[in-house]
Protein backbone atom coordinates (compact mmCIF):
# COMPACT_ATOMS: atom_id res chain seq x y z
CA UNK A 1 0.00 0.00 0.00
CA UNK A 2 1.44 3.71 -0.62
CA UNK A 3 1.39 6.03 2.41
CA UNK A 4 2.76 9.56 2.33
CA UNK A 5 6.26 8.33 3.39
CA UNK A 6 6.57 5.44 1.06
CA UNK A 7 5.40 2.13 -0.04
CA UNK A 8 4.52 -0.59 2.62
CA UNK A 9 4.05 -4.53 2.16
CA UNK A 10 1.16 -5.16 4.98
CA UNK A 11 -0.79 -8.39 5.43
CA UNK A 12 -4.18 -8.04 6.33
CA UNK A 13 -5.67 -11.03 7.74
CA UNK A 14 -8.65 -11.27 9.35
CA UNK A 15 -7.54 -10.54 13.22
CA UNK A 16 -4.53 -9.10 12.64
CA UNK A 17 -1.75 -6.98 10.45
CA UNK A 18 1.69 -7.70 9.79
CA UNK A 19 4.13 -5.29 8.39
CA UNK A 20 7.77 -7.35 7.73
CA UNK A 21 9.82 -4.43 9.06
CA UNK A 22 12.92 -5.40 6.65
CA UNK A 23 10.68 -6.33 3.39
CA UNK A 24 9.33 -9.20 2.20
CA UNK A 25 12.85 -10.24 1.09
CA UNK A 26 14.45 -9.73 4.90
CA UNK A 27 17.04 -7.70 2.89
CA UNK A 28 16.23 -4.08 4.30
CA UNK A 29 19.22 -3.24 7.00
CA UNK A 30 17.88 -2.05 10.55
CA UNK A 31 19.45 2.06 8.95
CA UNK A 32 17.38 2.06 6.01
CA UNK A 33 13.86 0.87 7.37
CA UNK A 34 11.45 3.02 6.53
CA UNK A 35 9.65 3.52 10.35
CA UNK A 36 7.39 6.55 9.21
CA UNK A 37 5.90 4.80 6.26
CA UNK A 38 5.80 1.22 8.24
CA UNK A 39 3.76 2.83 10.88
CA UNK A 40 1.92 5.04 8.81
CA UNK A 41 0.23 1.77 6.93
CA UNK A 42 -1.06 0.73 10.62
CA UNK A 43 -2.93 4.58 11.33
CA UNK A 44 -4.13 4.59 8.10
CA UNK A 45 -6.01 1.07 8.65
CA UNK A 46 -7.03 2.92 11.53
CA UNK A 47 -5.30 -0.27 13.36
CA UNK A 48 -3.82 1.30 17.14
CA UNK A 49 -2.19 -1.49 18.89
CA UNK A 50 0.80 -2.27 17.56
CA UNK A 51 2.70 -5.44 19.35
CA UNK A 52 6.77 -4.92 17.99
CA UNK A 53 8.77 -8.36 18.00
CA UNK A 54 12.50 -6.78 17.96
CA UNK A 55 15.93 -8.34 18.19
CA UNK A 56 18.72 -7.31 20.80
CA UNK A 57 21.57 -8.31 22.40
CA UNK A 58 22.01 -8.57 26.17
CA UNK A 59 24.04 -5.97 27.64
CA UNK A 60 23.89 -7.72 31.32
CA UNK A 61 25.78 -11.30 31.61
CA UNK A 62 22.88 -12.52 34.00
CA UNK A 63 20.20 -12.16 31.41
CA UNK A 64 21.57 -14.94 29.08
CA UNK A 65 20.39 -15.72 25.97
CA UNK A 66 17.98 -16.95 24.63
CA UNK A 67 15.73 -15.07 26.79
CA UNK A 68 12.39 -12.71 26.14
CA UNK A 69 12.14 -9.60 27.72
CA UNK A 70 9.10 -7.04 27.64
CA UNK A 71 10.86 -3.66 27.74
CA UNK A 72 8.65 -1.08 30.38
CA UNK A 73 11.13 2.08 28.60
CA UNK A 74 13.98 2.62 25.97
CA UNK A 75 16.28 5.30 24.95
CA UNK A 76 17.18 6.66 21.36
CA UNK A 77 19.65 9.88 22.19
CA UNK A 78 20.89 9.93 18.08
CA UNK A 79 19.45 9.76 14.64
CA UNK A 80 15.75 10.21 16.12
CA UNK A 81 13.10 9.58 13.63
CA UNK A 82 10.02 11.72 13.53
CA UNK A 83 7.25 12.70 11.73
CA UNK A 84 7.91 16.38 12.35
CA UNK A 85 10.06 17.67 9.97
CA UNK A 86 8.24 20.48 8.91
CA UNK A 87 6.50 21.88 12.24
CA UNK A 88 7.88 22.04 15.69
CA UNK A 89 5.83 19.90 18.19
CA UNK A 90 6.82 17.96 20.86
CA UNK A 91 5.50 14.47 22.13
CA UNK A 92 6.69 12.61 25.01
CA UNK A 93 7.67 9.51 23.92
CA UNK A 94 6.79 6.06 25.45
CA UNK A 95 5.71 2.73 25.45
CA UNK A 96 2.24 1.56 26.29
CA UNK A 97 2.07 0.68 29.61
CA UNK A 98 -1.72 -0.13 28.76
CA UNK A 99 -0.46 -2.90 26.16
CA UNK A 100 2.38 -3.79 27.92
CA UNK A 101 0.35 -4.67 31.06
CA UNK A 102 -2.05 -6.94 28.48
CA UNK A 103 0.83 -8.76 26.68
CA UNK A 104 2.27 -9.43 30.52
CA UNK A 105 -0.80 -10.71 31.53
CA UNK A 106 -0.84 -12.72 29.11
CA UNK A 107 2.47 -13.98 28.95
CA UNK A 108 2.23 -15.02 32.59
CA UNK A 109 -0.96 -17.27 32.12
CA UNK A 110 0.74 -18.95 28.70
CA UNK A 111 4.04 -19.34 30.71
CA UNK A 112 5.98 -17.00 28.28
CA UNK A 113 8.83 -16.94 30.79
CA UNK A 114 9.33 -13.64 29.70
CA UNK A 115 11.50 -10.75 32.17
CA UNK A 116 8.92 -8.04 32.97
CA UNK A 117 10.72 -5.08 32.77
CA UNK A 118 13.92 -3.74 30.90
CA UNK A 119 15.52 -0.63 29.47
CA UNK A 120 16.33 -1.36 25.31
CA UNK A 121 18.31 1.43 24.03
CA UNK A 122 18.66 1.71 20.40
CA UNK A 123 22.30 1.85 18.20
CA UNK A 124 21.81 2.95 14.33
CA UNK A 125 23.80 -0.03 12.92
CA UNK A 126 24.08 -2.06 10.57
CA UNK A 127 27.22 -3.17 12.43
CA UNK A 128 27.30 -4.23 15.68
CA UNK A 129 28.36 -2.17 19.04
CA UNK A 130 31.98 -2.39 20.04
CA UNK A 131 33.41 -3.18 23.58
CA UNK A 132 34.01 0.22 24.63
CA UNK A 133 30.44 0.83 23.27
CA UNK A 134 28.87 -2.03 25.17
CA UNK A 135 30.49 -1.38 28.36
CA UNK A 136 29.24 2.41 28.28
CA UNK A 137 25.60 1.37 26.99
CA UNK A 138 25.50 -1.49 29.94
CA UNK A 139 25.72 1.59 32.22
CA UNK A 140 22.07 3.26 30.97
CA UNK A 141 20.30 -0.62 29.89
CA UNK A 142 19.34 -4.02 29.69
CA UNK A 143 19.49 -4.62 25.92
CA UNK A 144 20.56 -3.22 22.90
CA UNK A 145 19.00 -2.95 18.88
CA UNK A 146 18.49 -1.28 16.48
CA UNK A 147 15.22 -0.67 15.57
CA UNK A 148 12.58 -0.01 18.97
CA UNK A 149 13.02 3.50 19.66
CA UNK A 150 12.64 4.97 16.34
CA UNK A 151 9.25 2.63 15.86
CA UNK A 152 8.21 3.82 18.84
CA UNK A 153 8.50 7.12 18.95
CA UNK A 154 6.68 7.70 15.74
CA UNK A 155 4.01 5.64 17.21
CA UNK A 156 3.73 7.78 19.84
CA UNK A 157 3.42 10.73 17.07
CA UNK A 158 0.83 8.98 15.49
CA UNK A 159 -1.14 8.45 18.36
CA UNK A 160 -0.76 4.75 18.23
CA UNK A 161 -0.28 2.27 21.18
CA UNK A 162 3.16 0.62 20.94
CA UNK A 163 5.13 -2.49 22.66
CA UNK A 164 7.45 -4.62 22.11
CA UNK A 165 8.05 -8.13 22.54
CA UNK A 166 11.96 -8.31 22.56
CA UNK A 167 13.83 -11.83 21.35
CA UNK A 168 17.20 -11.11 23.32
CA UNK A 169 19.49 -13.38 20.74
CA UNK A 170 22.80 -12.76 22.20
CA UNK A 171 25.20 -11.38 24.64
CA UNK A 172 26.75 -8.04 23.35
CA UNK A 173 30.08 -7.71 22.72
CA UNK A 174 32.71 -8.49 25.34
CA UNK A 175 30.20 -9.74 27.90
CA UNK A 176 31.34 -13.01 27.62
CA UNK A 177 34.78 -13.95 26.73
CA UNK A 178 33.61 -15.79 23.60
CA UNK A 179 33.61 -14.46 19.88
CA UNK A 180 30.45 -12.93 18.93
CA UNK A 181 28.94 -15.33 16.12
CA UNK A 182 26.07 -14.73 13.40
CA UNK A 183 25.72 -18.40 13.49
CA UNK A 184 24.91 -17.87 17.56
CA UNK A 185 22.42 -15.23 17.01
CA UNK A 186 20.92 -17.25 14.25
CA UNK A 187 20.45 -20.03 16.14
CA UNK A 188 18.83 -18.43 19.10
CA UNK A 189 16.82 -16.23 17.02
CA UNK A 190 15.20 -19.65 16.12
CA UNK A 191 14.35 -20.54 19.48
CA UNK A 192 12.89 -17.09 20.65
CA UNK A 193 11.07 -16.92 17.10
CA UNK A 194 9.35 -20.40 17.66
CA UNK A 195 8.16 -19.55 21.14
CA UNK A 196 7.23 -15.89 20.42
CA UNK A 197 5.18 -16.67 17.77
CA UNK A 198 3.13 -19.84 19.17
CA UNK A 199 2.64 -17.12 21.60
CA UNK A 200 1.83 -14.25 19.68
CA UNK A 201 -1.24 -16.54 17.84
CA UNK A 202 -2.26 -16.80 21.52
CA UNK A 203 -2.32 -13.29 22.28
CA UNK A 204 -4.26 -12.00 18.97
CA UNK A 205 -7.35 -14.38 20.14
CA UNK A 206 -7.48 -12.95 23.54
CA UNK A 207 -6.95 -9.67 22.41
CA UNK A 208 -9.00 -9.45 19.49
Amino acid sequence: MDTPYGKVYMMLLEKISFVPRHGIDRNIPPHKVNHKANLAAFKEKAIDRIIAVNSAGSLNYEIAPPAIMIPHDYIGLWDIATIYDDKIKHVVPGLSEELRQDILSYAEIYELGAIDTGIYIQTTGPRLETRAEVRMLGKFADIVGMTLANEATIACELGLRYASICSIDNYANGITGEPLTNEMILENAKVNGDIIAEFLLKLVEELK
